[in-house]
């Protein structure tokens, strides 16, 4: 039986795609699963899986071709099958052009009428032997301001400078090379969107706009963590490996998850969709803008593991050794989110769809903290979950929240 192969969504804001890459060729043997094509996204290159196995009988797209989802770009079937008649994939960016105004045929704008030249200001009258007439705290109100006091027109009796002249005088360019304080200008044209940023704006509104975002946050000790990651970092020295604070917030994560299920789940109306494996995506800052993979199947990942593969995910999603699968773009289930880097001690981020909800944390900091009875320094660290209301309600949230917590702060959890 043929199937068709259309161009998939990558996530739920994506609405066309570009074939970077075939990674099949026509006749080539395809099982479900493989690799069959790099599709580029306004936000990275991912690799496309195919849902049907049999031979790769037509490839209808060519490569560096962008096209709309859903549309039909290759057939898997057997060597028998008859291939359905399709209509020639249109690129999508071909509409948009089409539509475009030429630039030669925008009207010229009509000339602007030159106006008058603005009388130059009466010279400043000056006192004799050349000295500058103005009011004593007229020349200290010019000191203070950096302006100098002979480039003032005097409005005061005889051309006097007074404290008002001082006041309302804006420094001229001229003024500004001759070594006093020019006015600061700002750039204030416009900056148009690149199609990443816009594609963050889409799903940014539709995930505020479509799931009531509440938040619970909560304090971590991080004291015992930190000490308990020196430790295994030591110990990894010789092995090559390294874990971070992140890793173990992720680990926490997937521990409080498995614990609390429910927020493993997606809202669909009149049912929350349930999810086997706990696919936890991590927020990925790029020069292009933000991008959330997902560590597939976390769950039953060891804190190595998890530090191996999130920076395997970043390396990728970077552009270095390979690219993102779909099921990393598309499959995440809760996400996570960390600005520690930046010294942020709190931020709330936006949930994305379909997933109940995004932990996102903030720095490690000293600050005095309580221990039995007594003020110490101590290390702590906020989270903030951002919880989707039409899955659970603040005391459950707060339960998952607790439970995150309660890895952290007793850190051998981790290693479960």
């Amino acid at each position: 039986m043929i199937s068709e192969v259309t161009m998939p969504s990558m996530g739920a804001d994506m609405t066309e795609g570009t074939i970077a890459k075939w990674l099949k060729t026509e006749g080539d043997s395809v099982s479900r699963g493989d690799k069959l094509a790099e599709i580029e996204t306004d936000k990275t290159v991912v690799e496309m899986e195919a849902y049907a196995e049999g031979l790769l009988r037509k490839i209808v797209v060519p490569e560096g071709t962008l096209v709309q989802v859903g549309t039909v770009i290759a057939f898997i079937g057997d060597a028998g099958d008859e291939i359905t008649e399709v209509a020639e994939a249109v690129p999508a960016a071909e509409a948009p052009k089409s539509e475009a105004t030429p630039v030669s045929a925008t009207p010229a704008p009509a000339p602007v009428q030159q106006a008058a030249p603005t009388p130059a200001p009466a010279p400043v009258a000056a006192a004799p032997g050349g000295r500058v007439k103005a009011s004593p705290i007229a020349r200290k109100l010019a000191e203070e301001k950096g302006i100098d006091i002979a480039a003032v027109p005097g409005t005061g009796p005889g051309g006097r400078i007074t404290k008002t002249d001082v006041d309302n005088f804006t420094p001229s360019p001229a003024f500004a090379a001759s070594g006093g304080r020019a006015a600061v200008v700002m750039d204030g044209s416009d900056t148009p969107l690149s199609s990443m940023r816009q594609a963050i704006a889409r799903v940014t509104v539709k995930s505020k706009t479509e799931s009531p975002h509440y938040y619970v946050t909560h304090e971590v000790n991080m004291g015992p963590a930190m000490t308990f990651r020196a430790q295994l970092n030591e110990a990894l020295v010789d092995d090559g490996e390294r874990v971070s604070v992140n890793d173990m917030v992720l680990r926490a994560v997937a521990i409080a998850l498995l614990k609390h299920p429910k927020w493993n789940s997606s809202f669909d109306g009149d049912k929350l969709i349930g999810h086997a494996d706990i696919n936890l995506g991590v927020a990925i800052a790029l020069e292009e803008g933000l991008i959330v993979p997902a560590v597939i199947g976390i769950q039953n990942m060891s804190l190595i593991e998890i530090s191996r593969a999130v920076r395997d995910l970043g390396k990728r999603a970077r552009g270095e050794g390979g690219s993102l699968t779909q099921s990393e773009m598309t499959a995440g289930t809760f996400g996570t989110s960390n600005l520690g880097m930046f010294g942020t001690d709190t931020f709330a981020a936006i949930i994305v769809p379909p997933n109940a909800g995004i932990i996102a944390v903030g720095a490690v900091k000293e600050k005095p903290i309580v221990k039995d009875g007594e003020i110490v320094i101590g290390k702590t660290m906020n989270a903030t979950i951002s919880a989707d209301h039409r899955v659970g309600d603040g005391a459950e949230a707060a339960i998952l929240m607790g439970e995150f917590q309660k890895a952290l702060e007793n850190p051998a959890r981790l290693m479960l």
